[in-house]
């Protein structure tokens, strides 16, 4: 992956493979080989839902 479509923190992106497929998400931290991104927040324990994404199952938004 070239270094244009890797996100970059604060960035808006879509998930394309796994248990998450389809979903959006904001990059909260860039990795070498991942991002780790908020998909969601949980209400009952009223914290961030957040998963950790490689560089290439992700695409920009």
């Amino acid at each position: 992956m070239t270094e244009q479509t890797k996100a970059n923190e604060g960035d808006l992106i879509e998930i394309m493979t796994g248990e998450h497929k389809g979903k959006k998400g904001k990059v909260l931290v860039v990795r070498e080989n991942s991002v780790i991104v908020e998909i969601g927040h949980n209400k009952v324990r009223d914290e961030p839902i957040k998963t950790v994404i490689n560089h290439k199952n992700y695409k920009l938004v």
